[in-house]
C-alpha cells in the first residue's frame, strides 16, 4: 500500500515536470489556475538546477533534465531504505 502511494507521488510529479516541458514550447499565461498550479509544484524541482546552469550561457533550460534525474535518484533511494 505504501509503496503504491509512493509511486503514485512520483508518478504525478514526473507527470508535471513533463507538462512543464511541454508548456516551454507553446505560448501560454501563467495566469491560467491549473498552469500556475504546475509551475509551483515544478518550480521548486527546477530552482536549484536553473541556479547552478545559467540559461543564457548555453541557450537552452536543460534544468529539467537533471531534475528528472535527481527524482528518479530520490525514488530509487526512498525505496532502497523502505523497501
Amino acid at each position: 500500500m505504501l509503496f503504491t502511494i509512493i509511486d503514485l507521488i512520483f508518478q504525478l510529479l514526473y507527470l508535471a515536470l513533463l507538462i512543464r516541458v511541454l508548456l516551454s514550447w507553446i505560448p501560454h499565461s501563467e495566469d491560467h489556475p491549473i498552469i500556475h498550479y504546475i509551475y509551483r509544484i515544478t518550480d521548486p524541482m527546477l530552482k536549484p538546477f536553473q541556479d547552478m546552469i545559467p540559461t543564457w550561457k548555453i541557450g537552452i533550460d536543460i534544468s529539467p533534465i537533471f531534475a528528472f534525474l535527481a527524482l528518479s535518484l530520490v525514488k530509487k533511494i526512498i525505496f532502497q531504505i523502505l523497501f
